[in-house]
């Protein structure tokens, strides 16, 4: 079985501040972090929201014609 240990999660570490810099980490971690942040918003958003959404839009049976 495999698993992360210590020296792979240092590795890793190690990699990113070597490709992305220092100073771009906070960044990175800002646009995942918000992206986050709206996924679970959209996910806890009440199920009335939502219908009501769906009835707004046009019905493949609208029979105006």
């Amino acid at each position: 079985m495999m698993g992360f240990g210590a020296m792979e999660i240092l590795l890793v570490f190690l990699l990113v501040i070597f490709f992305f810099g220092a100073k771009k980490i906070p960044v990175i971690m800002k646009g995942v972090g918000s992206g986050i942040r709206n996924f679970k918003g959209e996910l806890n958003k009440p199920e009335e929201v939502k219908s009501e959404e769906t009835l707004d839009s046009p019905s493949d049976n609208d029979e105006s014609y």
